[in-house]
């Protein structure tokens, strides 16, 4: 389990936290969009360490919770065998992506980066368009009227302030 799950960190949030955004800032180094870092006097440090701090939080526990609950990884070749009910997913049903959102957020901040900033706006509307799409039907084929009802009561991106106590 634990090479399944560091596998498929490795390829997914590796991607689109390290490498895609560090390709970005080398490609656009010295252009208009170059990047500089955020110095501590400067709001944009503090918002960073925040959200980053918030992310990678949240980034953790759902990663946890993928693996000891739904006996999986965030991958979709190697998915989760059980519905994961618990935790943030209680109060969002996409809360790993939203702390990948959260990580993408502190890194364009604290690089102080368009570049950056237009990756996470893209990163943003792919899964919008995919999550929709492709991934929660296929949960519903594979959980079935579970999920139908979990995705009726908990929103896909904006966390309900309240958990939902269902199923």
């Amino acid at each position: 389990m634990k090479w399944r799950l560091v596998r498929a960190l490795l390829l997914l949030p590796g991607m689109g936290l390290l490498v895609i955004p560090g390709t970005l800032l080398w490609l656009t180094s010295g252009t208009a969009w170059t990047w500089a870092w955020a110095a501590p006097d400067h709001v944009q440090f503090w918002a960073a360490l925040l959200v980053g701090g918030l992310g990678l939080f949240f980034f953790v526990w759902t990663i946890g919770l993928f693996a000891r609950e739904g006996h999986g990884t965030p991958a979709p070749w190697d998915p989760p065998a059980k519905l994961v009910l618990r935790g943030p997913y209680r109060h969002v049903r996409n809360p790993m992506i939203a702390s990948v959102l959260l990580l993408l957020l502190a890194e364009t901040l604290a690089l102080q980066s368009w570049a950056l900033a237009s990756w996470l706006v893209f990163f943003f509307t792919v899964n919008a368009i995919y999550f929709p799409l492709v991934e929660e039907p296929e949960l519903e084929r594979r959980f079935g009227e579970d999920y139908r009802i979990y995705k009726v009561h908990v929103p896909r991106w904006i966390p309900r302030p309240r958990p939902w106590s269902g199923l």
